[in-house]
């Protein structure tokens, strides 16, 4: 499914999702890893609000599909996160 048609209907990840896009944009754009895992730690606060949603249904393809991409950008943040320790 091409990224531009994918869409998840949640008010909760429609909220959130420009958020966590400017979020990844600046770690990508951060120069070092001190400055990345900055901004990890704001990626893991933002998808943690989506794992943790209240209004989660397991049998609603969208949240699945919301709380998939939350844990990914989670550990991706947490790696980051790894990544600075080890520096």
């Amino acid at each position: 499914m091409p990224r531009e048609n994918a869409k998840i209907n949640c008010p909760a990840f429609q909220r959130q999702e420009p958020v966590i896009q400017d979020i990844t944009a600046k770690i990508n754009k951060a120069e070092g890893v001190q400055e990345k895992a900055a901004f990890a730690v704001e990626l893991q606060e933002e998808a943690g609000m989506l794992i943790s949603c209240s209004d989660y249904d397991k049998k609603s393809s969208d949240c699945e599909n919301c709380r998939f991409i939350a844990n990914l950008r989670k550990r991706t943040a947490d790696l980051i996160i790894k990544a600075k320790k080890l520096a």
